[in-house]
């Protein structure tokens, strides 16, 4: 991730950053010095926006694309890899593609509380 990207995450937690990214990844927007009443406050949220402010008031951002992030967010809410291709402007095998690259998340089985360690 890049240092923007990250600092974005950051500052809109997973939901901000996604509807940012959903309206305006790939394009530069303008940050407004007041939220309220703005385009952007009616297309993320007028907290989201608020935050943006802070940061970037008056100034231009280029908001990532993030492919990976929503991917994984439409994957993890059940979304086929058709439809994730339709959301993020790929083909189905940029989308197979996109999961085979990513680090693997491990999950691990709960341990029952009534069983030993054996090793």
């Amino acid at each position: 991730m890049s240092d923007l990207t990250s600092e974005l995450h950051e500052l809109l937690g997973d939901d901000g950053f996604l509807k940012l990214t959903d309206v305006h990844g790939g394009i530069r927007v303008y940050i407004p010095k007041v939220a309220h009443g703005s385009t952007l406050a009616s297309e993320i949220g007028v907290d989201n926006t608020a935050r943006l402010s802070k940061m970037f008031s008056g100034g231009y951002i280029r908001v990532p694309v993030a492919r990976e992030f929503r991917a994984r967010h439409y994957r993890a809410h059940g979304e086929s890899n058709a439809m994730i291709a339709r959301r993020l402007g790929l083909t189905e095998t940029g989308v197979e593609k996109l999961f085979s690259r990513a680090p693997k998340e491990r999950v691990t089985a709960k341990k029952d509380p009534r069983q030993i360690e054996m090793f």
